[in-house]
């Protein structure tokens, strides 16, 4: 089984070159235009990986995260924050306060946030082979 991603921005060229780059590689992508999408697409099928805009219409990526982060089927969710150059966050702000794996600048390279995923899914993989082990 293909672990599955979702992906929510609202800018549409950002949503398509990272679902290309993503379904490429093989993973099952979802998609949402903005945070209540998003959560709705997380109560349906919860994702493997959340990656998601801090800036979206509605509601934002920190408030999506904040709401991840309260119930317990989805607090242990591995998220990557997408920001807009000037609105930067600090990735120890965050990434503490609300276990954020990276925060990537956009715009970012495609095979960056692969990469990335690629990353939360060894480490996962490596964890589980330990617990096993």
């Amino acid at each position: 089984m293909s672990k599955r991603i979702l992906l929510c921005d609202d800018e549409i060229h950002i949503l398509r070159a990272a679902e290309f780059k993503l379904k490429r590689a093989g993973y099952e992508v979802r998609i949402a235009a903005d945070g209540e999408e998003g959560w709705e697409a997380i109560q349906t099928e919860k994702p493997d990986v959340l990656i998601t805009d801090c800036q979206m219409p509605r509601l934002d990526g920190l408030g999506l995260v904040q709401r991840v982060r309260k119930h317990a089927e989805t607090a242990d969710l591995p998220v990557l924050m997408l920001t807009a150059k000037g609105f930067e966050l600090s990735h120890d702000e965050v990434g503490r306060k609300w276990n954020i794996r990276a925060v990537i600048a956009k715009p970012f390279s495609p095979r960056e946030l692969l990469n990335l995923v690629n990353a939360i899914f060894q480490e996962e993989d490596s964890e589980s082979a330990t617990a096993v082990g």
